[in-house]
């Protein structure tokens, strides 16, 4: 039966029709933003997981900003440490120099109070943004580390402690720092021998945890680093457009829009068929 008022083959071309330029509209979307999901309407799955991932994502990057401020904090307090070392090395060879006989006493102790006095300066001087490991103030250096998010969605922070080493006190003598080294005569450079072997011990262990705790950081702000490179990828793998098969799929749409254009025209000419039986 044919019908003047209903149409159905023109009904079922439109309907097509509007299917393949809701397909074509898609694909452009796709290629002009990049992502084949680019909100929750697309696929509210895994629109969320990539959502929670970026944020994650976004965290990584605070942490890798504080592992950048902590690693130069060790670094400055390492640099100090190492250097101080050197320094009681130097004192070290006055006082063998001073265990001698006919030497000149008063320019070895000029000697040793101005190291002693580098010692203290450079004590004072290794502090970054007002951190300072190797001073008396009692204070540790937290550094946040990592995020971890477990099964349950629920998100801690991971912390690295890096332990100040007071070399205020650790090289103090009976008063002041390095005051028990004395080279005013053989007799006290002999007593003073065992006092500056161990500030050269109290250093070296000092600059040894120091040099633990940076390569602790170094190795996590790398790590961080990774995570952050295959959550993007990670991200980029769940949301975003194939841009080949996006290109295929573009064609392919427009070549179908056309028919079926086409073949809405060709439905719409079938009730000026009824006029030839009026004829």
């Amino acid at each position: 039966m044919s019908s003047i008022l209903t149409n159905n083959s023109a009904m079922v071309a439109l309907q097509t029709l509007k299917s393949i330029n809701s397909d074509l509209a898609k694909t452009q979307t796709s290629i002009s933003t990049g992502k084949d999901i680019a909100g929750a309407k697309d696929n509210s799955a895994i629109w969320a997981i990539s959502k929670v991932m970026e944020s994650d994502v976004s965290g990584f990057k605070s942490v890798a900003g504080s592992l950048s401020l902590g690693e130069s904090t060790v670094s400055v307090a390492l640099a100090g440490a190492e250097q101080i070392t050197n320094v009681l090395n130097e004192i070290k060879e006055k006082v063998v120099t001073a265990t001698g006989e006919n030497v000149d006493y008063t320019k070895l102790t000029a000697d040793v109070t101005e190291l002693t006095a580098q010692v203290t300066s450079i004590i004072s001087a290794s502090q970054f943004n007002g951190m300072n490991l190797l001073n008396d103030d009692g204070v540790d250096l937290t550094v946040l580390s990592s995020i971890d998010r477990d099964n349950t969605g629920a998100v801690t922070a991971s912390n690295i402690t890096v332990s100040s080493v007071d070399f205020t006190t650790g090289l103090t003598g009976t008063t002041g720092v390095l005051d028990d080294i004395d080279v005013s005569s053989s007799t006290a450079a002999e007593t003073s021998i065992a006092a500056i072997e161990a500030h050269i011990q109290t250093a070296v262990d000092g600059a040894a945890a120091l040099g633990a705790s940076s390569k602790r950081i170094t190795d996590q702000s790398m790590f961080v680093g990774k995570v952050m490179d295959a959550f993007k990828s990670g991200i980029g793998s769940l949301v975003d457009a194939d841009m080949e098969a996006a290109s295929a799929r573009l064609q392919a749409l427009q070549t179908q829009q056309q028919l079926g254009v086409q073949a809405l025209s060709i439905a719409n000419q079938a009730p000026q068929t009824i006029l030839s039986l009026f004829r």
